[in-house]
């Protein structure tokens, strides 16, 4: 009796163990990317694109908190292009991130590269998108991590979600408009229409353009899985009659708090909860661009309609739509001051560096460089601590990895501006002209790092999203004028401050980021403005290894990285 009693026991500890490893286990996923010109009608205007599988926007990749997915990208296109996993850490996987001459070189035409996409602690909605010049206009889509097998969401599970995507449209091929602006020295178009999942709604005129309708049922809770892809435009989004509830930011769940409107920068993700708790019918969504620039893009209202299930008529107008003016900064800051970290369970731990031992305090500017083609002279231009970003002829990462730095890049990047100006005022009398280079921040493994980003008058003046690759941070202060080091830091938010990887830095302002440099590797950091990118306003971080394997660079693939072209 007593060794049955003990097979028993056995046997269901061994139980338990199995179904302990069912539910923490990571699941493998697998998809294909074919990537090929595609004919598309909107506008009244016919063009081809570049898109993945046929769609704009492209397909969706779901998955669960902690999984891995393999992305095989084929090239059926006329020109070499990657792709990033964007807001995804890729723990010690650098190989994988996608930003072309970065991490990679272009996958070239004909030719195929799987990514390797390793989920850490994200959760909830992310993106992917094309890295290459202006090319991620139109090969995007939406990144869902849904809860772990073992977990819930950290409110009640919604009875369904819907991915909207803003987009911007362009007539014209992208590469035409980049070439364009390249040769003649000029800012590249302004976009021609917005879109809502593809869809240019009910405004501009066009009787054979379509809307995105959302079909929800009375009384049930959806999850809106929001991605601003817009090329060069923040964006506000409301939905007529309908409060928003905000519960999570760039894949990090937040205090939920409710709202007639969001505002959210290009890059940025928001998950937001929406009751339909209204009178039967249709109800205008809505997005309008935000700017705090002296150059602002073109102010359209984009529609999209929720509609409640055996509803029809009309739906009014579309300024009925609870959308702020589009230069209306109040609301934007209003909105962005409000969301905070959560302390759920889901969330990581928070872990906000206190202890700083490396401070980079870098101005943001839009500026010129000499065009001898260009037809007055000179270029528009963007940096960083004054330099413009030159990307090199093959990619970083592999230069580093192999300790063949030489004619690549720099180690060399100033973590703060090579000159002191009143950066927020009048600049008259300043020199616009900056320099190009390739020019790195290293920082040692482990190390606190706060990053001050002070935006300046220069150019438009207005303000900037700015992107880290390999990482979230904590946004743990923000302000107007100039930063000052000595007395800004008492203000800083170090209880519970969002914990993002794309920031809104404010016209006429700054913004103070903190993170713990544990994921080595190389990572890009550059304005999701990509003008802006395309005009320099980038920088490298590179992240030395640690004492051990486990946190060091993991190797490159064993099939190999893309060639650059002449190697």
């Amino acid at each position: 009796m007593g060794l049955l009693k003990h097979g028993f026991v056995t046997w269901l500890l061994g139980i338990l163990f199995l179904s302990s490893l069912l539910l923490c286990r990571a699941d493998v996923h697998y998809y294909d990317f074919f990537v090929r010109e595609s004919n598309f009608t909107k506008f009244c205007t016919t063009k081809s694109m570049l898109v993945v599988n046929e769609s704009y926007p492209g397909p969706e990749i779901r998955v669960h908190k902690g999984d891995t997915v393999f992305v095989n990208v084929h090239n059926q296109g006329n020109y070499g292009f990657t792709v990033h996993w964007h807001g995804v850490k890729q723990p010690r996987n650098p190989w994988s991130d996608g930003p072309e001459y970065v991490t990679q070189c272009p996958i070239q035409p004909g030719t195929n590269f799987t990514y390797e996409v390793i989920l850490s602690d994200e959760i909830g909605t992310l993106w992917w998108h094309a890295h290459s010049d202006w090319t991620r206009g139109s090969v995007h889509g939406a990144f869902v991590i849904l809860p772990a097998e073992n977990e819930t969401y950290p409110f009640q599970t919604p009875d369904a979600d819907q991915t909207i995507i803003l987009q911007s449209w362009y007539n014209r091929d992208f590469l035409e408009i980049i070439n364009e602006a390249r040769a003649t020295g000029t800012a590249p178009a302004q976009p021609d229409a917005y879109a809502i999942n593809g869809h240019l709604g009910d405004t501009y005129g066009c009787p054979n353009d379509t809307i995105f309708r959302m079909q929800v049922d009375y009384q049930k809770t959806y999850l809106l899985r929001i991605i601003n892809a817009a090329m060069n435009e923040e964006n506000f989004f409301a939905i007529t009659n309908h409060s928003l509830t905000v519960v999570a930011q760039d894949a990090s769940y937040v205090q939920r708090f409710t709202s007639d409107y969001i505002v959210i920068t290009p890059g940025q993700t928001m998950d937001v909860l929406v009751s339909a708790n209204q009178n039967n019918g249709l109800y205008y969504m809505g997005t309008r661009p935000f700017t705090d620039s002296a150059a602002p893009p073109p102010n359209n209202i984009t529609t999209a309609i929720f509609q409640y299930t055996n509803s029809y008529g009309g739906l009014g107008n579309a300024s009925s739509i609870p959308l702020p003016v589009t230069n209306d900064t109040d609301a934007a800051r209003g909105f962005t001051s409000r969301i905070r970290n959560s302390n759920v369970t889901q969330n990581p731990q928070l872990h906000v560096p206190t202890d700083i031992d490396r401070h980079v305090y870098i101005a943001i500017a839009t500026n010129n460089l000499p065009c001898d083609n260009c037809t007055t002279g000179s270029r528009p231009a963007a940096s960083l601590n004054n330099v413009s970003f030159l990307f090199p002829q093959t990619d970083i990462l592999q230069a580093y990895y192999n300790r063949s730095i030489n004619g690549v890049f720099t180690t060399d990047f100033p973590l703060e501006p090579p000159v002191y100006y009143n950066f927020t005022g009048e600049l008259a009398g300043l020199n616009t002209n900056t320099s190009e280079g390739t020019r790195a921040v290293v920082l040692n493994y482990g190390e606190a790092v706060e990053i001050v980003l002070q935006a300046t008058s220069f150019g438009g003046g207005g303000g900037h999203p700015i992107h880290l690759h390999g990482f979230s941070f904590y946004f743990v202060g923000y302000g107007l004028g100039n930063f000052n080091n000595v007395t800004d830091p008492s203000t800083y938010n170090l209880v519970d401050p969002p914990f993002i990887n794309t920031v809104h830095v404010p016209r006429g302002g700054w913004v103070a980021l903190r993170f713990f440099a544990e994921n080595p590797g190389v990572w890009f950091m550059h304005c999701h403005f990509e003008r802006h990118s395309f005009w320099g306003m980038d920088t490298v971080f590179i992240v030395k290894n640690g004492t051990t394997v486990d946190t060091s660079i993991l190797p490159p693939p064993a099939t190999g990285m893309p060639r650059c072209s002449g190697n």
